[in-house]
């Protein structure tokens, strides 16, 4: 009950210093950058009210704050007339909202506006997201099949104990490869992003983190590639979903196993000092009678001398 308890102490102790060190390493990174991008904005909101005096500032704040609802909206202010007749809401990009809303992703940069909508969406979400818990279950059984099957492979060709080792690093480089690796090359040619920020997103993406700062068909070009764009990119994301829940329960299943090691090395260490100890505590009757028969000796000597 004790170690139990301890345990969960350390456990809930690191978890809290790990987030500690994430807040100081975001801080140092991020606020610099934020407090230069709102100089910025104010300078450029100051030159603009300076160039055109015709423009008061209530006027330029109206149109800011239209500018600012727009995107809300999922609507792109820097779109032309030839976009204008594009919609967030076709049949594609409506299937990949549904995705994102059973998968608890959640962008947030295309939502529902209406009362129906809001309301739909929570019994949808309410019903959908355990429907694709066991959706995803089923997609990870099919691929941990697999890895299984190429472990016995391996196997059979007598790699032996390293037939564990390869069947994961396989299934790792492979996953990477196909969800973390290739994606991103069609995002910077399909929605004008680097590849770092591919990477970016697919990454944030099949976490289910989902901060919607990058979505696909949101980009500078504001237009789909092709119809049923939106819901390709869907399947890529639920198929990665199954493979980032199995490495994430690979990686939790050998943190476990770290721990149950370290677990009993600790116990081991603790028992061989509880035999140290009961080894002394046994030795000290054997020591004191030693001390007590050294300390006789010289006092006989002393009484035989005097009687002689």
């Amino acid at each position: 009950m004790a170690s139990g308890l301890i345990r969960s102490a350390l456990l809930g102790v690191g978890f809290f210093i790990y987030l500690l060190a994430g807040a100081m390493v975001f801080q140092m990174l991020e606020q610099d950058a934020e407090t230069h991008v709102k100089l910025k904005t104010e300078q450029h909101r100051l030159d603009f009210l300076k160039n055109y005096t015709c423009l008061t500032h209530d006027a330029l704040e109206h149109l800011i704050q239209v500018i600012t609802d727009a995107v809300k909206h999922g609507i792109n202010p820097l779109l032309n007339r030839t976009a204008e007749k594009q919609t967030n809401w076709d049949f594609s990009s409506a299937f990949f909202f549904a995705g994102t809303v059973v998968t608890t992703i959640g962008y947030g940069t295309l939502v529902p506006k209406t009362a129906g909508g809001q309301i739909f969406c929570v019994f949808y979400a309410l019903f959908g997201i355990p429907l694709n818990v066991i959706v995803l279950g089923q997609v990870g059984r099919y691929l941990s099949r697999w890895c299984e099957r190429l472990g016995k492979c391996l196997l059979s060709k007598g790699m032996g104990k390293k037939a564990k080792i390869m069947t994961v690093l396989f299934f790792l480089v492979a996953g990477v490869f196909v969800f973390l690796g290739i994606p991103p090359m069609v995002f910077s040619m399909t929605e004008q992003w680097t590849y770092r920020e591919g990477v970016y997103y697919a990454f944030i993406s099949l976490s289910t983190i989902g901060f919607g700062d990058y979505v696909v068909g949101s980009g500078p070009k504001g237009t789909h590639p092709f119809d049923g764009y939106r819901a390709l990119v869907y399947f890529w994301i639920m198929f990665g979903l199954a493979w980032l829940s199995l490495l994430i329960n690979l990686l939790t299943s050998i943190l476990k196993d770290t721990e149950k090691k370290i677990e009993k090395d600790l116990h081991k260490i603790r028992q061989h000092k509880k035999a140290q100890h009961r080894q002394e505590v046994a030795m000290e009757p054997l020591t004191s009678s030693k001390q007590e028969t050294s300390a006789k000796e010289p006092r006989e000597k002393e009484e035989s001398l005097t009687s002689i």
